[in-house]
């Protein structure tokens, strides 16, 4: 055979017996390094995900908010399989109780760690009876494409069929996920993604309580992320408002539409001082006749009215239809459900008080 080929075929054992003598650490180079995990912060502000019960039957009795964020970090030692995970309690409330104020520093706080570089996601744990409402107001005022990932329970951890612990792992694992980024605030409840803009507690009791009226964007099984459509309204870096900029939300109530309803809680809020007035309507933003005169006077006062429906999911309020919005310069809520309504008001009233531009944000947003 030629001589190269002669040389090859004796040095080619030799060289393979000289690498099984190379140290360790020369064979680890030669390796793929491993991905590096996600660093991920817990923001816990208390909840039935916080809460426990008498005994272990009673999973609708409970207290709120009693377990600390170390502890429910501590009993799902998966976590460390996901991310690395460091919890901070910025309160401990049932969420029934949350303030502008809770809702202006809970949001300074996420936009501190998104800002950060040693943070790649952030989950905030949180009581149900408010929860949408403060998802969508990160979804609105905080300008980072990372993960943000709202949390809660329906039953509490010490309750047979808790479903806290799956919640939370599901949480880190979309905040851990670069997948996640860039989709707005996410709520993650019994398996399902939602959108933070979207979603709204349907149910009291059962652990499939939220629901989103255009569907959920993905779902998490055994931790990891499946994604299945994306938000189409503006939010996160896309937002035009920042929490940088808010240093107060305007006052902003909500009044119920019923049959025999009368003007008098109207009337009373904006004495009170609110800048806006959601009225939650039926159907189609429906709006009594006994109603509509002194709305109209409110309106003449500088107090808008913003039309929603007090019906569960799946439509939304069109504007000019039931009532001539235009003709008494009323805004109409489009899809958003009263108490999102009030987010989003009180958020755009802090930049503009023109009725033509809170409904051009009604739509965007």
């Amino acid at each position: 055979m030629p001589l190269s080929s002669q040389l090859r075929h004796l040095l080619l054992p030799a060289l393979a017996a000289a690498a099984l003598l190379l140290p360790p650490a020369a064979h680890a180079r030669e390796a793929a390094a491993p991905a590096r995990l996600a660093k991920v912060v817990i923001l816990a502000t208390g909840g039935t995900i916080a809460g426990a019960g008498a005994d272990a039957a009673s999973s609708a009795t409970y207290q709120a908010a009693k377990v600390p964020v170390e502890k429910l970090v501590a009993g799902i030692p998966e976590l460390k399989n996901l991310a690395e995970v460091r919890g901070e309690q910025v309160f401990q409330i049932a969420s029934e109780s949350f303030t502008n104020e809770h809702l202006l520093q809970l949001g300074r706080r996420v936009a501190e760690l998104s800002a950060s570089a040693d943070v790649d996601g952030i989950v905030i744990t949180h009581g149900t009876d408010t929860l949408e409402e403060t998802a969508f107001f990160l979804n609105l005022v905080i300008r980072s494409d990372k993960p943000v990932v709202v949390v809660g329970s329906m039953r509490p951890g010490t309750a047979l069929s808790a479903d806290g612990a799956l919640n939370l792992y599901d949480a880190v694992a979309v905040a851990a996920s670069s997948d996640a980024r860039g989709k707005g605030v996410l709520v993650t409840m019994n398996d399902e993604i939602h959108s933070g803009r979207d979603v709204s507690k349907a149910v009291n009791i059962r652990p499939d309580a939220f629901r989103s009226p255009w569907g959920p964007l993905g779902m998490v099984v055994e931790g990891k992320p499946y994604w299945f459509r994306l938000p189409a309204k503006r939010h996160t870096l896309n937002s035009e408002f920042d929490i940088a900029r808010i240093q107060s939300l305007a006052p902003v109530e909500i009044a119920y539409g019923y049959g025999n309803v009368s003007d008098t809680a109207y009337k009373a809020f904006a004495a009170a001082g609110a800048k806006a007035i959601i009225h939650a309507g039926t159907g189609n933003g429906s709006v009594s006749n006994r109603v509509v005169p002194g709305l109209q006077a409110l309106r003449a006062q500088g107090v808008h009215i913003v039309r929603s429906s007090r019906v569960d999911g799946g439509g939304f309020v069109l504007r000019n239809a039931e009532q001539p919005d235009d003709k008494y310069d009323w805004v109409a809520a489009h899809d958003l459900n009263p108490q999102k309504a009030r987010i989003l008001a009180a958020v755009a009233l802090t930049t503009t008080s023109d009725s033509r531009e809170l409904q051009r944000i009604f739509w965007e947003y």
